[in-house]
């Protein structure tokens, strides 16, 4: 593997939102695999107000080469001004799994990132 892997954290509205989202981002390799938790309540401070949500949660699994390319598509595709989009190091895991991931995203994908 000669690339780490990361897992992205980026909560969407709803679920609809999240599997729209997670096709694009398989589709065009900037991901190997995308979980999406249906229901998670977030409680958050937005404009100086304490707000409660229901969001869906997507659960990223990409590679560190791909996170520039990655990022950019999320902020295209989502429909939050602000988007949680929080990469994790993955800092062990079975390495035909790594593996996986590292095959099935783009190895270059810095074309990518300016296409809109």
């Amino acid at each position: 593997m000669n690339t780490q892997v990361l897992v992205v954290y980026c909560t969407v509205p709803d679920e609809n939102t999240g599997k729209s989202i997670a096709a694009s981002i398989v589709a065009e390799k900037l991901a190997a695999c995308v979980n999406i938790l249906p229901a998670v309540l977030s409680v958050y401070t937005w404009q100086e107000k304490i707000e409660q949500e229901q969001e869906a949660l997507l659960m990223i699994k990409t590679t560190t080469s791909c996170y520039a390319a990655l990022e950019a598509k999320l902020l295209t595709l989502h429909p939050y001004d602000t988007p949680e989009i929080i990469a994790v190091p993955v800092e062990k895991g079975a390495i035909s799994y790594l593996n996986w991931v590292s095959d099935c995203t783009l190895s270059s994908p810095r074309e990518l990132a300016t296409d809109k």
